[in-house]
């Protein structure tokens, strides 16, 4: 049975007064797709890929490199972690092993099961910081929803993440950890009793501005000593990164999910800051761009309705234009696919979803253009595991979470109360 306890953790948050000093107490940020180590210096096995990993045996430990990939079938397969259950390898290299590496998850805080099947883990990334994710069941697939940062710091505002702040970027191993936790968890064995089909790099921060532990991940995902997913079943899903949009393009072979909730450069500047920087024009030369590199593949616009902000006959108009404009391009029918996902709630946000009506209205205007846009249905939004929801334990290195807690104060909202928007 899942703990829905709330647990008691060293998590040291902005005070009332202020913001700590994060030099003085925020943990380095994992850079440059380096292998993490425990207090004792070892090495992380789970941050290598099959590349990496055979570099290490070679390289470090004087091993064939072959011996790589039968730890890989051991952590990823079989989810071993003590060297010495690992029986096919010999006990002169498990001792050296054991010297030199450590096989070591995220820890588990709070393990909760929603009513409709969905799953949520608060995990620990060290001591001060904690991140959410979330695995989705559905009619024969499992979708695990991972976080690429604690926190984020794009600052979207429809986005509940984005009232905790930002801390740091995730290693390798703090992202293809928090896979192994789910997939243990569902008892999934790769290529033979899958429970987990589907991955999204679409929880706690923005992918892109991770990119080599992030890449780095989804390799070890699609690996068949990994995870064994196909490419198509590795989501991306970045706010418009351009350059970095770009860059995947060139290193790895992922679906490509935009978070674009506007057609219009105003109101897309309003919702996701980053447009100011990267607007619709240049955002939509990228994705074409990335399509054209992807040959018969789609990329998935993801548009969040929200209440009398981007719901209107005009929105859905301009939204049109733009992806058939994208279609031509990329001389391919329905090359745009649209998530239409209604917004879920949270405290403190001046947004509300709109009603049903409103929200097939709008539905229905894209599917008469042509355009396949399926509503995403909410799921898990009773333990606050719902798109735009996912809120972890960050040690703010911003001073946005302070920022909200002053909100919220100021308007007489409860933390864990959704206010009334109808």
């Amino acid at each position: 049975m899942s703990d829905t306890r709330t647990p008691v953790i060293d998590i040291a948050l902005v005070g009332d007064s202020g913001v700590r000093d994060p030099a003085a107490a925020a943990p380095a940020a994992a850079t440059g797709g380096r292998a993490t180590a425990d207090t004792c210096g070892r090495t992380n096995i789970f941050d290598f890929d099959r590349a990496s990993l055979e570099r290490f045996f070679e390289q470090d430990l004087g091993e064939k490199k072959f011996r790589a990939q039968q730890v890989m079938k051991w952590i990823h397969h079989r989810y071993a972690t003590d060297f010495g259950d690992m029986t096919d390898l010999g006990k002169a290299l498990r001792a050296k092993l054991e010297q030199r590496a450590v096989v070591q998850a995220p820890q588990v805080l709070l393990d909760k099961a929603s009513e409709d099947g969905t799953h949520k883990w608060l995990l620990g990334m060290d001591p001060k910081n904690a991140i959410e994710t979330v695995f989705i069941p559905d009619k024969g697939r499992g979708t695990l929803c991972v976080s690429s940062q604690v926190g984020c710091a794009l600052n979207c505002t429809f986005c509940s993440t984005a009232t905790q702040g930002f801390n740091r970027n995730l290693s390798t191993a703090e992202i293809i950890g928090q896979v192994w936790v789910a997939a243990r968890h569902l008892g999934n064995v790769p290529h033979q009793q899958r429970k987990l089909t589907n991955v999204v790099m679409m929880g706690m921060g923005e992918p892109l501005a991770n990119f080599d532990n992030v890449v780095r991940a989804m390799s070890i995902m699609r690996d068949d000593l990994g995870y064994g997913l196909a490419n198509k079943r590795v989501t991306l899903s970045t706010a418009g990164m351009v350059p970095m949009i770009d860059k995947l393009g060139e290193v790895s072979d992922v679906s490509l999910a935009v978070s674009l909730h506007a057609p219009f450069d105003e109101l897309r500047n309003e919702l996701v800051p980053l447009n100011r920087k990267y607007p619709i024009a240049e955002l939509m030369d990228a994705c074409v761009r990335y399509a054209l590199r992807k040959r018969g593949t789609s990329v998935t616009f993801e548009y969040t309705l929200m209440k009398d902000v981007n719901d209107q006959p005009e929105h859905a108009r301009g939204l049109v234009k733009l992806l058939r404009e994208f279609d031509r391009r990329v001389q391919m029918k329905d090359a745009a696919k649209v998530n239409l996902i209604p917004f879920n709630p949270f405290p403190g946000t001046r947004y509300a979803r709109p009603a049903d009506e409103a929200i097939r209205a709008f539905q229905k205007q894209l599917n008469n253009a042509g355009m396949i846009a399926p509503v995403r249905r909410t799921r898990g939004d009773d333990i606050d595991a719902a798109c735009g929801q996912l809120k972890g334990q960050v040690m703010d290195r911003t001073r946005r979470s302070a920022e909200h807690r002053k909100h919220l104060q100021d308007s007489g909202i409860a933390q864990g109360e959704v206010p009334d928007a109808a």
